[in-house]
């Protein structure tokens, strides 16, 4: 059960993490290059804590955890991947929708790591 709480804490810090990079974006549209400045590094922050969560979640599954949580996070590191790539291009069109699914995604997937976790074991329908 400690491991599911390391995972959660992760899931936390990314959660948080990619929830500020719109702020930033925001700032930055409104006249503050600092704010730019931030975004950069703090989006390649963003997928080195989903890599962490990544392996905590491919940790936790292998030993009862839900498959769901490996799934799911190997799906948003794939998104952010293609994001980083679309905001070094500067592909705005794809970037900014691409964002706001990143973010819904992964606030879905904290809060769902802090609901009822039944082993892998189980049957869900």
């Amino acid at each position: 059960m400690k491991l599911l709480g390391v995972l959660r804490l992760v899931a936390v810090t990314h959660a948080i993490a990619v929830g500020l990079q719109p702020v930033l974006a925001g700032v930055y549209l409104n006249g503050s290059s600092t704010a730019n400045r931030i975004h950069e590094p703090l989006g390649n922050t963003i997928a080195l804590l989903c890599i962490t969560q990544l392996l905590v979640a491919t940790i936790w599954w292998r030993t009862g955890g839900r498959l769901t949580a490996v799934l799911a996070t190997a799906g948003i590191l794939a998104a952010e991947s293609v994001q980083i790539g679309m905001g070094y291009s500067r592909q705005l069109a794809l970037h900014v929708p691409l964002g706001i699914a990143i973010v819904a995604a992964t606030v879905a997937l904290t809060l769902w790591m802090f609901g009822r976790t039944p082993r892998s074991t189980e049957v869900v329908a």
